[in-house]
């Protein structure tokens, strides 16, 4: 009897256990501080505009690269929680909340301050200024529908992530949307001075608000299995885009981050032009 009560006990949790999970909440803290890091340089860069155009220059492009780090931690967070078997409930929600804060406010924040705010003091004309006007009520209004579509976005997350298919998103996921805002900005750098490329930019921001809520897929690449032994060659394709990050992470986040944002449309519409094979007859017994 004392035997079989020792193994009905709950196995205690060793100190290494405990350690396990918190590991995958210090990469979700650090998505958080990369966050608030990314609203403080914005608010920076917006307070510069006026008198140092370079150092305002150089204040929007540490939040953008805040951003596009804080991306990095928050999907090393999840995939360190599966590799050690720790994922919990409050880790999800926790990583839930940082995200709204990492990808849905700072970079709706940094998208308006960069791309639409600059544009005031550049024209004269009560015509433009008329224009600018409009164009900054839009702004309100679109990078508040970015965050309001991102909260969303995670919220249908949290509710399908144990009934959907691991391989696919439903809908763009925040943190690309934010990357695409960010790797834009670290790519041009001086915030827009043309009303025209500004409202070009609010479409933007739109685009990615609807693809956030929408019910496109989009690979996850969470069924990727890196302990499976790899072929040398992909060592070396690793280490090529290690150096092409480092080397030219202007064009080259860039081009991932509108790449991934715009595989999902394109895979949709090619799946609407793919020939369907026939439905099979049904045979009739005589």
């Amino acid at each position: 009897m004392e035997a079989e009560s020792r193994t009905l006990k709950p196995p205690r949790r060793t100190p290494l256990g405990r350690g396990v999970y918190v590991l995958p909440s210090l990469f979700t803290v650090g998505t958080l501080v990369c966050g608030y890091f990314a609203v403080l340089a914005t608010l920076k860069g917006t307070l510069q505009i006026p008198a140092n155009a370079e150092a305002a220059r150089w204040s929007f492009d540490s939040a953008a690269r805040a951003i596009l780090w804080g991306a990095l931690f928050d999907s090393l967070d999840g995939r360190i929680a599966r590799l050690t078997n720790s994922t919990s409930d409050f880790g999800r929600e926790f990583d839930a909340l940082a995200d709204v804060i990492t990808f849905g406010v700072a970079p709706a924040f940094l998208a308006f301050a960069w791309g639409v705010r600059p544009l005031e003091p550049v024209y004269g004309a009560e015509i433009v200024q008329h224009i600018l006007q409009h164009l900054r009520q839009a702004g309100w209004i679109i990078t508040f529908a970015f965050v309001i579509c991102g909260a969303a976005r995670l919220a249908r997350f949290n509710i399908q992530s144990t009934s959907s298919d691991r391989r696919y998103f439903v809908g763009l996921p925040i943190p690309a949307g934010a990357c695409v805002i960010a790797a834009t900005a670290h790519f041009f750098q001086y915030p827009l001075n043309d009303w025209k490329y500004g409202l070009g930019w609010l479409g933007v921001i739109g685009i990615l608000a609807f693809l956030m809520v929408s019910r496109v897929r989009y690979y996850s690449f969470k069924t990727l299995d890196l302990r499976r032994r790899r072929s040398y060659l992909v060592i070396i394709l690793l280490g090529l885009i290690v150096y092409m990050l480092v080397a030219y992470s202007e064009p080259v986040l860039l081009i991932l981050a509108l790449s991934y944002a715009l595989s999902g449309p394109v895979s949709r519409g090619i799946s609407k032009f793919r020939p369907r094979p026939p439905a099979p007859q049904e045979v009739h017994a005589s």
